[in-house]
């Protein structure tokens, strides 16, 4: 008699195994992009966050990181699609008798709900800023930094003026033309519809990940009973709590106040 086992990365355990470091992958990119974002809070009219989109665009590290980055995204959401598919094929008839709140807490059932929130917030936040910023759909400006005092002053730019990023220095001043993505960001934060869209998107990634967090662990076998505190601490109140709405202030900064 022989017997044949599927491979590791095509059973059930494999298929989550994959999402759990994917899911990971991404919760690390999240830190990335929300403290390079934080520059956007800064009172210097972009210029910070300007140089510092140039540098996550054109570093070579940087674009091999984002084209994974890409790929997690796209792998993390089929296996999620085939996971749930497959657990409902193993259970084609639901138990008479099932109560989902004494089972299992409200995140955990729907996370198929907040993950598709998520992708369409993924698929409008790459549209309006990712694509724009690369094809050349973005205002264009010009900073005067004085190297002396650290005082910016900005002048907007004519497409015809802009051939290319650039920092030259002239008589203790630094001259930076960029795109400017921040003006983008600014413009487009004036629709509260958009604004409305990330604060939704941001509740969904708290729900998503203070589940799928610690859950990930769990699956590549990180939960000893001495890490589990930390691992809920970090997934609940970091990544649950404080990163989703440090992102969610920044549309509402953008249109309440700035």
């Amino acid at each position: 008699m022989s017997s044949k086992s599927k491979p590791v990365l095509s059973s059930s355990i494999g298929k989550k195994l994959i999402m759990s470091l994917t899911g990971l992958f991404l919760c690390t990119f999240l830190v990335i992009h929300l403290i390079g974002n934080l520059q956007l809070f800064k009172s210097d009219e972009g210029y910070a966050f300007n140089n510092y989109a140039y540098f996550m665009t054109h570093f070579t590290p940087i674009k091999v990181v984002s084209y994974l980055l890409y790929a997690s995204i796209i792998i993390h959401a089929i296996y999620a699609i085939v996971v749930t598919m497959n657990n409902k094929t193993a259970r084609p008839i639901a138990y008479k008798q099932y109560d989902g709140q004494a089972n299992s807490k409200w995140n955990s059932r729907n996370m198929g709900i907040l993950g598709t929130i998520i992708l369409v917030f993924l698929a409008t936040h790459l549209q309006n800023f990712w694509w724009k910023y690369h094809n050349d759909q973005v205002p264009y400006v010009e900073y005067h930094k004085d190297l002396s005092t650290g005082t910016v002053t900005t002048h907007e730019l004519q497409a015809t003026d802009f051939t290319e990023y650039s920092v030259i220095t002239e008589n203790g001043v630094e001259v930076t033309k960029a795109r400017d993505l921040y003006k983008q960001v600014d413009y487009a934060f004036q629709n509260i519809g958009l604004v409305a869209l990330y604060v939704i998107a941001m509740a969904a990634l708290a729900f998503h990940l203070i589940h799928g967090f610690g859950s990930a662990f769990q699956t590549i076998g990180f939960n000893h009973k001495k890490y589990v505190p930390i691992i809920r601490f970090l997934g609940v109140w970091i990544f649950g709590v404080i990163i989703p709405i440090a992102f969610a202030i920044m549309p509402l900064y953008f249109y309440f106040i700035k």
